[in-house]
């Protein structure tokens, strides 16, 4: 059972790389494309965290999984605010 449920966890991340990928492709301006990536790609990592630490089934290692999964939403959203504030003043030309 548990073993189902961290695949499905895991899949249901990778669809939401996917979905965040075909995002980046098709949205038209950078702002919807920062806003499609960096939500599909937080919510993906975070169901293959939750995917992994299932399976993994040990305590410490959830933890770490869930330390690296905080470092990346905070890296990603410190990214994300920096992309799109400088795209902001080259629009503005400051």
């Amino acid at each position: 059972m548990i073993d189902v449920l961290s695949s499905v966890l895991l899949v249901s991340g990778l669809f939401f790389f996917l979905a965040g990928s075909i995002g980046l492709l098709r949205l038209p301006d950078l702002h919807s494309r920062l806003h499609a990536l960096t939500k599909a790609d937080n919510l993906g990592l975070g169901l293959l965290i939750a995917g992994l630490a299932v399976s993994s089934r040990e305590p410490l290692m959830m933890l770490k999984l869930l330390l690296v999964w905080l470092a990346v939403l905070a890296a990603s959203a410190a990214s994300a605010h920096l992309i799109a504030r400088h795209a902001r003043r080259q629009e503005t030309g400051h």
